[in-house]
């Protein structure tokens, strides 16, 4: 890796800039130059966070404040682990604090997650069929917010992939239906258009506020938004939809 310089100015541009290796694709090279400089994915390491993702759902949380002390909380596709990491402590989950009410996360991925302390993960493929049966006897009852971080592996197409995190955000926002509290909050990662526009009705006849964001560490080039549901109207309302 090297430092390229300033030209002109006696001063170092202090951009990491990766080698090319044998072996290594240039679209690889590319990536773990933008890794390494990404102010983010730095942070991330200073504060100890399993990735980048964490301050996502910290900069939603910090503007709708979701994450409260108490809550019961479900993460679907929740690997590594940064957005458990940030709710451990905003719902109390650990009891650190005993004049709040105890929160308790649970955590799915398709992946193996190594442990998080205040964190009930689980290994499941959410899309199988009876994994919503599965994850809710895990709860054991109602959840205060469902979110998702869940993305197909990109194939290239956009319409594709598209398609395919459609169908995650549709899954998820069943699950979310059939578990939440009446006034309880659903977040997931959509892309750019946010929810298609039929999603978007239904979640606004079903969640008092509906809002598509895309947060400060969100890459500019990437076409994630997230949708923020609050306020679920009831079950008995999704039911007939």
């Amino acid at each position: 890796m090297t430092e390229k310089p300033n030209s002109g100015r006696g001063q170092r541009d202090l951009r990491v800039r990766v080698k090319t290796a044998k072996g290594r694709r240039l679209s690889s090279t590319l990536w773990l130059e933008r890794q390494l400089n990404d102010p983010y994915v730095q942070r991330a390491k200073r504060e100890g966070y399993r990735g980048r993702a964490a301050f996502k759902i910290m900069e939603l949380d910090d503007r709708y404040g979701f994450l409260k002390p108490g809550a019961r909380v479900v993460d679907l596709g929740c690997a590594p682990g940064g957005w458990c990491q940030v709710a451990v402590p905003r719902i109390n989950a650990l009891g650190e604090n005993p004049k709040k009410p105890q929160g308790r996360i649970i955590g799915v991925d398709l992946q193996e997650v190594e442990p998080i302390a205040g964190v009930e993960l689980h290994q499941l493929d959410f899309l199988a069929d009876e994994a919503d049966d599965q994850v809710k006897a895990w709860l054991g009852g109602r959840a205060d917010v469902v979110m998702s971080d869940m993305a197909a592996a990109a194939s290239g197409h956009k319409s594709t992939d598209h398609l395919r995190i459609i169908a995650l955000i549709e899954a998820a926002l069943a699950f979310a239906y059939d578990v939440l509290e009446d006034g309880g909050t659903f977040v997931a990662k959509v892309l750019a258009g946010g929810a298609e526009n039929q999603m978007q009705a239904e979640l606004k006849r079903n969640f008092t506020k509906v809002a598509n964001v895309k947060p400060p560490s969100s890459r500019q080039d990437s076409s994630e938004k997230f949708v923020v549901a609050m306020g679920f109207r009831g079950r008995q309302r999704a039911d007939e939809e």
